[in-house]
C-alpha cells in the first residue's frame, strides 16, 4: 500500500512541478541527506524546525511521519510532513524510543483528512518560512527555510 501511495504521490509531484527545462536532469540529494547535513551543520542542536522544497530533494522518507533519526551518536525524534510545496521537519534531540504507533497514527490522520490540512500548512509556509539557510550536500547546496532565525544552542 505504501509503495502504491508513494508512486501516486511521485506522479502527482512530477505533474505539479513540471520537470522541464535545463535543470530537470540535475541529480537531487535525498531528503534524508539534507536532514542529516542540516543537523550536523547546526552542530547537533537541541531542536530545530525547517522546511525544504519538494523540488529541491528526492523524497526518500515518504510515509514517515514520526521517527528516530541517529546522527553522530545523537538521536532525534523527527516529526515530518509533506506540506506542498515543502517538506516540513521538526527535530528534537531525545533518547531512542519506539515511535511506530505514533508514526502510523499521524500517517493515518493525513490519509483520513485527504491531505487537506497539510496542503493548507504548506500554503501558510509560503508566507511564514522566509529565513533561508544553505545546507551543503553531496549533490550541491540546498536551501532550507525557517519561520524565524533560530538562536544557536537554544533549548526551546
Amino acid at each position: 500500500m505504501t509503495a502504491l501511495m508513494k508512486r501516486i504521490h511521485g506522479i502527482f509531484l512530477k505533474v505539479i512541478l513540471f520537470p522541464i527545462g535545463p535543470n530537470n536532469n540535475v541529480p537531487k540529494p535525498r531528503a534524508s541527506e539534507v536532514l542529516t547535513q542540516h543537523l550536523q551543520q547546526r552542530r547537533l542542536p537541541f531542536w530545530t524546525s525547517f522546511c525544504v522544497s519538494y523540488s529541491a530533494v528526492e523524497n526518500d522518507q515518504f510515509g514517515l511521519s514520526h521517527f528516530n533519526w541517529p546522527v553522530q551518536g545523537a538521536n532525534y525524534h523527527i516529526l515530518r510532513t509533506g506540506c506542498f510545496p515543502f517538506i516540513k521537519y521538526h527535530c528534537s534531540k531525545a533518547p531512542w524510543q519506539d515511535l511506530e504507533f505514533e508514526n502510523k497514527f499521524f500517517t493515518a490522520l493525513k490519509v483520513i483528512n485527504l491531505g487537506i490540512p497539510t496542503l493548507a500548512y504548506g500554503i501558510g509556509s509560503w508566507f511564514v518560512a522566509t529565513v533561508p539557510e544553505t545546507v551543503h550536500t553531496s549533490s550541491g547546496p540546498v536551501t532550507v527555510y525557517f519561520a524565524y532565525k533560530e538562536d544557536e544552542g537554544a533549548m526551546f
